[in-house]
Formats: structure tokens, C-alpha cells, sequence
């Protein structure tokens, strides 16, 4: 009864489930770990300090910049050099723009140092000069920000002096030194040039991307579900296909329907005759 399934039609529906249904396992899989990870990676974010109660370490020390490094106080030395504002920038519901400054280190490298915030628009607000001489700063690391960051501006079209998006791709074409592919935001920021009457206030860190449970990973979720359901979707549909097959052999071997292959044979020989 089951012969046909050795037809060549058939091998090719046999074909496509064994891989299909695999693939769908697969990726459904690999989804699931992706949920896992964001999950495993915000149970580690709550369970560490808060960012102020960790010690400061030397910069070098916290770097490349992951989901364990992000946050911790880092400490610099050296020089402020060019500025930047960049704008668009909201903090408590105002808009407003940051005040960045690059600090060139004693290697030659500098490292973007966002002194502070202020409210209004660059030009129109007056921003406190930064300190002069050797400084060394301690701020709380952050990544580079990328076009999914909130608030980055990557349309261009700046004017000279604003940045749209805190990384080292965007400052290196715009200083003549190698730039830290990372940055920090200070928390003290009366030692960093405010001013009374245009004091700068304090940028937040901001917890590192795909750490927490956001948009993105119960997405993963719910490709994990899809996927499994286009495996059981697939096997469904191929025991499906056999059994109605089966019944229409099993139908044609009980003279219940004609056999329309041994019809076709019959006419051909009767035009022939």
C-alpha cells in the first residue's frame, strides 16, 4: 500500500521534510539560546553593584568594553583637548545636548569624556570652559553608541563642533589621533567646569546592549515558537499527504474508484487498435 512512497514525486516530498523539519528544529534552537543569553545576561546585570559602589580602575584595564565591563568607574590621565557638543540629547524629559571633550592620554590615544549636560540647543546656551593642564578623571565606561543607540543623530549635516554619534569610526575623522573605541560619562561634574548658573549635569550610564529583557529578546521568543510550529506544521502536512494517499490506493486496489492509470492504458490501446 505504501509503494508509493518510492515514486519519484515522492522521494521528492520525502526530500524537502528530512530537510525542512531539521532546519526548523535548528533554528528554533538556536532562538531559544539567543532568549536564554539576554535572560542569563540580565540576571548578572542585577545581581552586580551599583556602578558607583565599584572601585575605580585604570582604563586600560577595563578594556575591550562587554556587558561586565560596562559601567565600572574608570580612571584617565591626561590633557583636554577638542570638544564637541553633541546635540539632541534628552535627560529627564528636556532636551538638551552633551558636552564631550577628548582627553589625550599619555600614549598618544585619546579618550572621549562627555563632561556633563546641558539644556537648550548648542550655540545658544553658554558651556563651561573645560580645565586646563594635566587632569585625571574617573567616569563610568560606556561602548561606543551605534546607529540603534537612542537619541544618535546619523543624519550629518552638522555644523562644525557637533558630533551625532558618540564612537571611535565617527571621531577618528574628525581629530588627527587614534581615539579609544569607548567613552565615559562623568558623575562629578563640578570638577569638570561647571559653572554656577550653567552647571553641567551628570549623563547616566546606561546599561549595555542585550543585557536586559527589552523588545528584542522576547522577539527571540517568539521566533523560537514559530519555528517549532512550521517543523509540526511540515510533519503534520506529510502524514497528512501519505494517509490521503494511502486511502486512494487502498480505495483503487477495492474497485471502489477506477484506476485511472489502468483507464489511460486502456483507451491508449483501444485508439491503437
Amino acid at each position: 500500500m505504501y509503494r508509493f512512497l518510492l515514486t519519484p514525486r515522492w522521494w521528492g516530498i520525502n526530500l524537502f521534510a528530512v530537510l525542512a523539519i531539521p532546519l526548523c528544529v535548528f533554528m528554533g534552537t538556536w532562538q531559544l539560546g539567543r532568549f536564554e543569553d539576554r535572560v542569563q545576561s540580565h540576571e548578572q546585570a542585577t545581581k552586580q553593584p551599583a556602578p558607583g559602589a565599584r572601585a575605580a580602575k585604570p582604563l586600560d584595564d577595563l578594556l575591550p568594553v562587554d556587558t561586565v565591563t560596562s559601567g565600572r568607574p574608570a580612571t584617565a590621565t591626561g590633557r583636554y583637548a577638542d570638544q564637541f557638543l553633541v546635540p539632541g540629547r534628552e535627560l529627564d524629559d528636556r532636551s538638551g545636548f552633551y558636552v564631550l571633550n577628548m582627553l589625550r592620554t599619555d600614549g598618544g590615544k585619546a579618550l572621549p569624556v562627555v563632561r556633563g549636560w546641558l539644556p537648550g540647543k548648542p550655540g545658544h546656551t553658554p558651556v563651561p570652559a573645560a580645565p586646563t593642564g594635566e587632569v585625571t578623571v574617573t567616569g563610568d565606561l560606556q561602548a561606543s553608541e551605534n546607529t540603534g543607540t537612542d537619541g544618535v543623530d546619523t543624519a550629518g549635516g552638522l555644523p562644525d563642533g557637533q558630533l551625532g554619534i558618540i564612537s571611535a569610526a565617527s571621531l577618528v575623522n574628525l581629530v588627527p589621533y587614534d581615539v579609544y573605541d569607548a567613552w565615559v560619562t562623568l558623575q562629578d561634574t563640578e570638577s569638570s567646569g561647571g559653572a554656577e548658573g550653567s552647571a553641567l549635569r551628570p549623563v547616566p550610564a546606561v546599561a549595555p546592549q542585550g543585557s536586559g529583557l527589552d523588545l528584542k529578546a522576547f522577539q527571540n521568543l517568539g521566533y523560537t515558537g514559530e519555528w517549532f510550529v512550521f517543523a509540526a506544521f511540515v510533519l503534520f502536512m506529510w502524514f497528512r499527504l501519505v494517509r490521503r494517499e494511502a486511502e486512494a490506493a487502498r480505495d483503487v486496489k477495492l474497485g471502489l474508484v477506477p484506476d485511472t492509470d489502468a483507464d489511460t492504458d486502456t483507451h491508449a490501446g483501444t485508439r491503437t487498435a
